[in-house]
């Protein structure tokens, strides 16, 4: 689907970051391959009961784009429903093609395919002043079935005021992408015991940023099934999808929620199937006929914790296996110290080089100060063989206020960044902030950066955390928590770099993009558990990790890592576990 109409749609001004994106991603086309359509509308059907009780049934796409789930849909029913198909979308030519196709492929069906916006068909509705529905003047205005891909724009490219514009018209907090606001108006026109499958991007089930249409899900469906398709590729575009079963409300939400993921393993396969689809029978891992191997969990959708929360796959096992954590677990992660971001200059070419000393003596800058990035990423202890990038930090902290540093008491710095006033000054919106011009947009505290600090990568598939005693200013290619108490510090060092913390991550958050990789970023790191530091194994664990520092790079580190790595399991009231690499 082309998603662009005028009111609610269209981009506006998104920064030179976003200015140059393809149509496809203005509009969030991506186009539902034939067997996972095939899988939502057999989903949908069994949900319904339809082939228990043939009856007339009305039929939304509010996405119609080429009609591959429509048609699945379609192909599907029982011959003797009477079917009334309604579709939106907003590309004129795909629209003209797909009717074509449906028309001639089912001629008994009555369509009615619209070039328009099914946003604003919504609004139109809920406040009166749109026309009646499609097919007579007294319909009821909901449908039975809703089958949908909706439109996937992010925030950052259709532009913060339409975000801020459909948040409010549609009831939404935070950050909005446009297919939030699909789901809502969905569920406002889905009937009581109606049926809706929906594709949509799986982000939103593990992100804090996804809480306010976790909430909206919950609150606008009897949510039924959930599968989380991963990393899957089943769409040509890098989109990790999630498939959503769900009925309009109906006063009935009693039942637990049937919740299915599929990430690629390495693990030995169990069983085999003939496609990705067909895995999603299985449990454990299993091999698809181009050798890909998957696993494949199931139990059901956590709701313990509020509507909010993060989704989580339940089973017996994975509830134990966090419960004995949890009765073994000190402290959090986010409990002993603050977990930022690194800082973000929006001018990395001005700021951050390699060369510095390249430059004149009397040219090269006060106010140089080492600099950490993903590039010297290793456990316990950077590389220092990979470092060598500096970054001209013009902040200072005064009376534990952060400030702008005074730039003629730095004639270098001062005649450097004069040197590239006009590209600084072209961010806008650090002379909007009420900010110097040549300050960086994201510097976090300057008194900070001295304090003995755990670093980590935003994006690994294994946790890479190494401890930095330099005072170094940490990139935005990392995260990074101060912590003074050096026990504290060398734990949770040992801790994080652990087979356990991948386990448990993969237990608590299920949240893995391509290839395995996790998501190192706060919302999940400061959820990591700590033991109690004075217990026995506590200190192995602290004398461990502290010797892991001093190898870091030899080949004794690996013989050491595996004696750390058995007693933090044990220090959580666990057995070593075999864990795949």
């Amino acid at each position: 689907m082309r998603y662009d109409h005028v009111e609610i749609g269209r981009t506006g001004s998104r920064g030179k970051r976003y200015a140059f994106v393809t149509d496809e991603k203005v509009g969030g086309a991506t186009y539902t391959p034939a067997a996972l359509a095939d899988f939502v509308a057999a989903r949908m059907i069994d949900a319904a009961g339809l082939h228990h009780n043939p009856r007339s049934v009305r039929i939304l796409d509010p996405a119609v784009g080429e009609g591959e789930l429509l048609a699945s849909l379609l192909a599907q029913l029982p011959d003797d429903v009477r079917i009334d198909v309604c579709g939106f979308d907003t590309d004129r030519r795909a629209l003209h093609s797909t009717e074509a196709r449906l028309r001639s492929a089912f001629p008994g069906v009555s369509l009615d395919l619209r070039t328009g916006d099914f946003l604003k068909f919504v609004l139109d509705m809920c406040s009166g002043v749109g026309p009646g529905l499609f097919f007579d003047a007294g319909a009821a205005e909901t449908f039975d079935l809703i089958i949908a891909n909706p439109p996937y724009v992010r925030t950052q490219v259709m532009g913060a005021k339409h975000a801020q514009r459909l948040a409010a018209t549609f009831g939404l907090h935070g950050r909005v992408d446009l297919y939030y606001a699909f789901l809502v108006a969905i569920s406002m026109v889905l009937r009581p015991h109606g049926v809706a499958g929906i594709i949509v991007s799986n982000r939103f089930m593990t992100t804090r940023a996804g809480a306010t249409v976790r909430r909206a899900i919950r609150a606008g469906f009897n949510l039924r099934q959930v599968w989380d398709l991963g990393d899957t590729k089943l769409f040509s575009a890098a989109v990790l999808p999630a498939v959503l079963i769900g009925e309009g409300k109906n006063g009935d939400d009693g039942g637990n929620v049937q919740f299915t993921s599929i990430y690629e393993s390495t693990e030995p396969a169990r069983h085999s199937s003939a496609s990705i689809i067909d895995a999603l029978e299985h449990t454990g891992v299993v091999e698809v006929p181009d050798g890909r191997r998957f696993h494949v969990r199931s139990g059901t959708l956590d709701s313990s914790s509020g509507s909010s929360a993060v989704w989580r796959i339940a089973t017996n096992a994975t509830d134990a296996w966090l419960e004995t954590v949890s009765t073994h677990t000190w402290r959090r992660f986010g409990e002993i110290g603050k977990i930022r971001v690194g800082v973000k200059t929006c001018a990395d070419g001005v700021f951050i080089r390699d060369d510095w000393d390249k430059l004149p003596q009397n040219e090269r800058p006060e106010l140089l100060r080492p600099l950490i990035t993903h590039h010297v990423a290793r456990r316990f202890r950077a590389d220092e063989s990979r470092a060598g990038r500096r970054i001209l930090y013009p902040h200072e902290s005064i009376g534990g206020q952060r400030r702008a540093v005074e730039l003629d008491e730095y004639p270098r710095s001062k005649a450097y960044l004069t040197r590239h006033r006009s590209v600084l000054e072209s961010r806008s919106y650090v002379l909007e902030a009420g900010r110097h011009w040549y300050e960086i947009w994201v510097p976090q505290d300057p008194a900070t950066w001295r304090k003995p600090k755990l670093v980590f990568r935003d994006i690994a598939k294994e946790p890479c955390f190494w401890v930095d005693f330099a005072g170094a200013v940490v990139n935005g290619d990392c995260y990074w928590i101060a912590i003074e108490d050096e026990s504290l510090l060398w734990l949770a060092a040992a801790v994080a770099n652990s087979t356990f913390i991948r386990s448990f991550y993969d237990h608590r958050f299920h949240n893995k993009l391509y290839a395995g990789r996790r998501r190192f970023i706060t919302q999940y790191v400061e959820a990591f558990p700590l033991p109690h530091p004075e217990s026995e194994t506590a200190a192995e664990i602290i004398q461990g990790a502290r010797a892991m520092y001093s190898t870091a790079g030899t080949p004794n580190c690996e013989l050491r890592f595996a004696e750390l790595d058995g007693l933090v399991w044990s220090a959580f009231g666990l057995t070593l576990e075999e864990v795949a690499r």
